[in-house]
């Protein structure tokens, strides 16, 4: 503890440091990580999870946390939910951490920024944390696409649609998918050769039980869809990857919105998917005293807006914003990325305008072979890159992903378990 107070004192003292050497710099005030895990990722509606509430999801979550971290859920202070779907979910989170085991001293919230929603809870955590509102705090993603409920239930006022941009915000997803394709010139070819290797990454991934230490098991209760017997089941794996899906096996898929276009399917898209992830923070000095484990640094992240019509490659917006604010390359400094897999068409495009190497992004497969559980992405996504750093021995990880109506925005971590 002295020993890195004195650190600090000396790194004031010393000329500014930048880059890798500045974000790699450890200081008590360091906004850390200490637990990072994820449920099973399901198909929703016919998955593990088709009866499993969202409320349920998240408190079978939340026990693992303590259970996984052993901290006194006393000593946090907050926790935060990303979520689209669900209009409840403040309700959920604040009753699912009581139930759980968490204090009636612990503040509960909910925050809704679409895909990125997981990302955007650690980002509010840490920020907390960051200021000294806080000293520990638990962010989580969680979605059950089986419940739904994220759709536009009637077009906007004819006052703000007047404005094109405004207008394109009720555009289908599927649809912005297709302008990517088609603005672009992404082909229906280079976009099934992408989900072809998302798929044969993931698959390789689990039999090699790379994900084995991401994923916690959920007990739950599953119905049978004819005879409404239950029974009950753990869940223990994600049920995204194909076995043996290829390039020409995917070039047989038909279309999924042929009223605007042909490039997009129900083979190159992200799968809907039921699934949580969570992320414990608070600063290095804090988990220093409570015996803590530091997985890894959180750096910073950042928001990016753009047309939304397109908005799919937000992230080549927010990913060199965050960059810049710390004067990292893309090409030379960064270990691992992580871009949510939207649609095959966003990802190529990301993948060659930021002239990424392909070898570092999505590594065990994106949200294509493992699904897209919109509010848990953002978390999810840090549990997985993670995990990839500790199994490579690399050190920066970087996630992104595309928001719907037209945002883009970016994670910085730096892995401490090397």
């Amino acid at each position: 503890m002295a020993s890195e107070r004195l650190s600090s004192i000396l790194s004031h003292l010393s000329p500014t440091k930048s880059g890798v050497a500045a974000i790699t710099t450890k200081n008590p005030d360091d906004v850390v990580i200490t637990l990072a895990i994820r449920t099973p990722l399901t198909k929703a509606g016919k998955g593990g999870f088709k009866d499993t509430p969202l409320d349920y999801l998240v408190y079978s979550l939340l026990k693992r946390v303590l259970e996984k971290s052993r901290i006194d859920p006393q000593l946090v202070e907050d926790i935060c939910i990303g979520n689209v779907s669900s209009a409840k979910a403040a309700y959920i989170v604040r009753a699912a951490s009581l139930g759980a085991g968490f204090s009636t001293t612990t503040g509960g919230s909910s925050v809704n920024r679409f895909c990125s929603s997981g990302l955007k809870a650690v980002q509010d955590i840490a920020n907390q944390i960051s200021m000294g509102s806080i000293d520990v705090g638990l962010a989580i993603g969680a979605e059950s696409m089986t419940e739904g409920g994220d759709r536009l239930e009637k077009p906007f006022h004819d006052e703000i649609i007047q404005n094109a941009d405004a207008n394109d915000c009720m555009q289908p997803m599927g649809q912005t998918s297709e302008n990517v394709g088609k603005d672009f010139n992404i082909s229906r070819e280079a976009q099934d050769k992408y989900a072809a290797e998302s798929y044969q990454r993931a698959e390789r991934a689990q039999k090699a039980g790379w994900f084995d230490e991401e994923i916690v098991p959920i007990n739950t209760i599953l119905k049978d869809p004819k005879t409404g017997e239950e029974k009950h089941v753990t869940i223990t794996k994600d049920e995204g990857p194909r076995y043996g899906t290829t390039f020409e096996s995917l070039q047989k898929v038909r279309p999924a919105f042929p009223q605007f276009g042909d490039k997009s399917t129900g083979g190159n898209s992200s799968q809907v998917t039921d699934g949580a992830a969570a992320i414990l923070l608070m600063k290095r000095s804090k988990a220093i005293e409570l015996h803590q484990p530091i997985l890894a640094k959180f750096v910073g992240a950042t928001i990016a807006g753009l047309a939304p019509r397109i908005m799919g490659i937000g992230p080549t917006i927010a990913i060199p914003k965050l960059l810049t604010k710390f004067n990292l390359n893309l090409q030379t400094d960064v270990d691992v990325i992580e871009i949510n897999e939207a649609f095959a068409s966003m990802a190529v495009y990301c993948l060659n305008t930021l002239q990424i190497d392909h070898a570092k992004m999505n590594v065990r497969g994106g949200a294509i072979a493992l699904g897209h559980p919109l509010g848990a992405t953002g978390a999810r996504q840090i549990v997985t890159g993670l995990s990839e750093c500790r199994r490579q021995k690399k050190k920066i990880l970087l996630t992104s992903m595309c928001i719907g109506t037209g945002q883009g925005m970016a994670g910085l971590f730096v892995n401490e378990q090397l």
